[in-house]
């Protein structure tokens, strides 16, 4: 018989402090056999899947609190992710995207924007990022996939139930999205600085901005990035309410602050294309 996965406990994230948290981190490495918390997958001769942040099991706080609920947002709740999982240290790159394009004959389309080297890919369907995701499944033999919504969350957090992993206020030197107003938790606008998308209104490059306690980049703002889980249609305007969607997390450039909260979340169609949705993918490690 196989041998048994390890057994890792599941905590209150909400209960650990920050050196606890990076302490769980490793811990789950170590115990998983992993080379660190950080790591990639090697595919062959020179080439290397995305890196990838070890995320632990636990329990948190999903959702927005009362003060802070928006259209689209759920109300806050007690919720497990129960096995753990390694997520992109950064939503996947243009120049990761080609190499895939080039070895399986996938071409941008000629009448949308494509950006370039590390850049987050846009302008790619969920089928397209799913594609990736089961072409580095065969590349590395290890399972890659897109995250839930849950998994994508309780990484983004890691622990605080704060607006943003970093508190209830924003700053463009935090966060890359549209607006030049700051955002706090209970609702109200303030005066803030210019925000970067006034001169660079796209996206920037991967690891431009802060990570969070677990190694993960721009998880607020930049680009809207898929999950699995499926959105449930309620009484939202100016969408065609009889197609299927998917839940996005993040926010983008091109969206005010409160998109970019840990709890913001917006219905993506199947077959939507954007210059601000990507993605970042999961691999399972238990």
């Amino acid at each position: 018989m196989p041998a048994a996965a390890p057994r890792i406990q599941l905590y209150d994230t909400f209960a650990l402090t920050p050196d606890e948290l990076k302490a769980l981190q490793e811990e789950t490495a170590h115990t998983l056999g992993l080379p660190g918390i950080r790591f990639r997958d090697d595919m062959g001769p020179g080439l290397y899947g995305p890196e990838l942040m070890v995320i632990p099991p636990g329990l948190f706080e999903m959702g927005a609190p009362r003060e802070e609920l928006r259209l689209n947002d759920q109300p806050r709740r007690g919720a497990f992710v129960s096995v753990p999982f390694a997520l992109g240290r950064y939503a996947v790159t243009t120049e990761e995207f080609e190499v895939f394009g080039r070895a399986t004959g996938w071409t941008p389309r000629r009448e949308l924007v494509w950006l370039s080297g590390r850049y987050p890919v846009v302008n790619v369907r969920k089928d397209e990022a799913e594609a990736y995701c089961a072409w580095l499944s065969q590349k590395t033999g290890r399972r890659y996939r897109l995250p839930t919504e849950e998994e994508w969350e309780f990484a983004c957090r890691v622990g605080t139930a704060t607006a943003y992993f970093f508190g209830d206020r924003v700053n463009p030197d935090l966060v890359h999205y549209n607006g030049s107003a700051s955002f706090n938790a209970r609702g109200s606008r303030s005066p803030g600085l210019l925000s970067r998308c006034f001169f660079n209104c796209r996206a920037v490059e991967v690891g431009s901005l802060p990570a969070n306690l677990w190694g993960l980049h721009e998880m607020h703002g930049n680009v809207w990035e898929f999950t699995t889980t499926p959105w449930v249609w309620g009484r939202i305007p100016h969408y065609p309410v009889t197609k299927k969607a998917v839940v996005s997390k993040g926010g983008s450039w091109f969206d005010p602050p409160e998109a970019a909260r840990s709890a913001a979340r917006r219905p993506r169609l199947l077959d939507e294309l954007d210059l601000n949705l990507g993605f970042r993918v999961v691999r399972e490690i238990a």
